[in-house]
């Protein structure tokens, strides 16, 4: 397969070293000075020091030319691995520049864009209409992952042909990618956990002790499910990977 990554931080990158194993893969930068260095120097030592970046890597700054790399098939897949601030900007910056014809476009980002209060997934069917659609979340650290530790993914997308691609893509080596329909409880699961990890930190940095942070880990839990239900999502999705 050809894999173009857009958004070289931490987590595109080692997701890109993990699939550079048995395919190609674009690594796309916003700084030109960042996709030079990783041309040159073979690292990310901005985002991912240490971890050297197999040679199926190449690396640009030009959407056009990741674009056109990539191609038009089945066998080519899109990964946007910005945060969800800048979703948007770079979906819309793909828009008359990816062909119709590949497998499919993911995202990484966990949360809810500020300003509108959308998932990703309807940033994306705002920003690039037209091609399927899905996200790629689940427990990640980027340097383990980039040093082929074992990892466990959930990929969401209500495209079937996507969610396969997906599963080609990066369920191999240490990682495992399961598949699933329900987008919507995989994006709530992997934003709104990010609240319980905060007030779980509060709870340790007052002391409350060990009891208060299992209760509110558990009913956090409860309380993000019952979210996602009443939003249209699949009770199950929230005892998963997300």
């Amino acid at each position: 397969m050809r894999i173009a990554i857009f958004g070289a931080g931490a987590w595109g990158t080692a997701l890109a070293v993990h699939a550079a194993g048995p395919h190609e893969v674009m690594l796309w930068a916003r700084d030109a000075a960042l996709a030079d260095a990783l041309r040159s120097g073979r690292s990310n030592p901005r985002y991912l020091p240490g971890v050297a970046l197999p040679p199926a890597i190449d690396a640009t700054a030009d959407l056009d030319q990741a674009c056109g790399w990539l191609g038009d098939g089945p066998d080519s897949l899109a990964v946007v691995a910005t945060s969800v601030a800048g979703l948007r900007s770079v979906l819309a910056a793909l828009a008359g520049r990816l062909h119709p014809g590949i497998a499919g476009l993911l995202w990484l980002c966990k949360g809810i864009e500020r300003d509108s209060g959308a998932l990703p997934h309807r940033v994306a069917a705002q920003a690039l209409p037209g091609y399927g659609h899905g996200v790629l979340s689940g427990p990640s650290f980027a340097q383990e992952v980039a040093a082929g530790l074992p990892v466990a993914l959930t990929v969401a997308s209500r495209v079937d042909l996507l969610r396969i691609a997906a599963q080609r893509a990066f369920h191999h080596g240490a990682a495992r990618i399961y598949g699933s329909d329900d987008v919507v409880g995989v994006e709530l699961g992997g934003a709104l956990k990010n609240v319980m990890a905060i007030a779980a930190g509060i709870c340790d940095g007052l002391q409350l002790g060990q009891n208060a942070r299992a209760a509110l880990i558990t009913r956090g839990l409860a309380e993000t499910a019952r979210l996602g239900v009443a939003l249209g999502a699949s009770a199950p999705t929230f005892t998963g990977l997300t």
